[in-house]
C-alpha cells in the first residue's frame, strides 16, 4: 500500500498545477509532452531481448488506453472544471476498478465492491453545489478518463501475472503506447507555429512528466499488483481528498473544508474496512 500512498501524494499537486499553469496550452500537446518525458525516463531500463512481441503489443495497448486516452480526456476536462472539481469527479474510478476486475475474474466480489462504494460515498460528501451544462460536460469527459484508467490498472495486472519480466524492464513499452496515441492527437490539434511555452510551464511539464507520470504511474501499477482489488479501488479515491485539500489550501480555490474533512474520514474508514475483509477473504 505504501506505493499507492506515495503516488497519491505526488498526484495531489497535479490537479492545481495543470489548472493554474497549463490550461492555456493544447491539452493533447500537454498529454504528449508529459508522457514523452516519462517514456525517455524509463527507456534506459527497457528490455528487448526475450520479450515477446505479443507482450509488447499488450503493454502498448495498456499504455495507449490507461495513460494516453486517459490523459487526453483528463487534461481536456480542465477547460470546463476547476482543479478540485476534476479531482472530485474521479469518484467513480474505484467502482470501475472493482467491476472491471470482477469482469476479468468472472465473479462478483461483494465485500470489495462495498468498500469501493463507501469510498465513493466519502468522496461525494465533498461536493460542490452548482450544476450547469459546463459542469455536466466536464463530468462526462472525466468519466471517459476514469474508465480508461480503471481498465488499464486491471489489465496491466492481468498481463503481468503471466510473465516473469520485472516491471521496470518493460514499463517503457507502456509509455510508448501512450506516447504514440497522444502524438497522433497532438499532431492534429496543436498549432506548433504559434506555440509559446513559459518557464513556469516548462517546469510544470517536467514535474508532471518525471514525478507524477513517470515515477507515479510506475509505482501505481507496481503497487496495484501488490494489493487486492478492493484496496486498489479505495486508493483510487483516497487521492481525491488529498488533491482537493491541496487545490483549496495551496492553489487558493474555494470549497467546503468541513465536507473535505468528513469525506476524508469516510474514505480512510473504507480503506480500514477493506483491509479487515482482505484478512478473512483475500482476492
Amino acid at each position: 500500500m505504501i506505493y499507492l500512498l506515495i503516488v497519491s501524494l505526488l498526484w495531489a499537486f497535479s490537479f492545481g498545477l495543470i489548472k493554474d499553469n497549463l490550461t492555456g496550452l493544447d491539452p493533447n500537446f500537454v498529454s504528449f509532452v508529459r508522457i514523452g518525458i516519462s517514456f525517455f525516463l524509463f527507456l534506459p531500463f527497457i528490455k528487448i531481448k526475450n520479450v515477446e512481441l505479443r507482450l509488447v503489443k499488450k503493454l502498448m495497448f495498456t499504455g495507449a488506453l490507461q495513460f494516453g486516452l486517459m490523459y487526453i480526456s483528463y487534461i481536456y476536462a480542465f477547460q470546463y472544471l476547476q482543479a478540485y472539481e476534476v479531482a472530485l469527479f474521479t469518484i467513480f474510478t474505484p467502482i470501475y476498478v472493482t467491476l472491471i476486475n470482477d469482469l476479468f475474474s468472472k465473479k462478483f466480489n461483494k465485500s470489495f465492491f462495498i468498500s469501493a462504494l463507501f469510498s465513493v460515498i466519502g468522496t461525494a460528501v465533498i461536493k460542490y453545489e452548482d450544476i450547469n451544462s459546463t459542469i455536466i460536460t466536464g463530468f462526462l469527459i472525466v468519466q471517459v478518463s476514469n474508465l480508461c484508467f480503471a481498465f488499464g490498472q486491471i489489465y496491466y495486472r492481468k498481463v503481468m501475472s503471466t510473465n516473469s519480466h520485472s516491471d521496470k524492464s518493460i514499463f517503457a513499452y507502456v509509455y510508448l503506447g501512450a506516447a504514440i496515441i497522444t502524438f497522433i492527437f497532438a499532431s492534429v490539434t496543436t498549432n506548433y507555429s504559434d506555440l509559446i511555452i513559459t518557464n513556469k510551464q516548462i517546469f510544470t511539464l517536467l514535474y508532471l512528466g518525471i514525478a507524477a507520470s513517470g515515477i507515479g504511474f510506475f509505482l501505481w501499477n507496481y503497487g496495484a499488483r501488490k494489493v487486492n482489488s478492493g484496496t486498489l479501488a479505495v486508493f483510487n479515491n483516497l487521492k481525491i481528498p488529498i488533491a482537493v485539500a491541496v487545490s483549496l489550501l495551496v492553489f487558493g480555490e474555494s470549497g467546503n473544508i468541513l465536507r473535505l474533512f468528513i469525506g476524508g474520514i469516510i474514505v480512510i474508514g473504507a480503506l480500514y474496512l477493506n483491509e479487515k475483509v482482505k484478512i478473512k477473504m483475500p482476492a
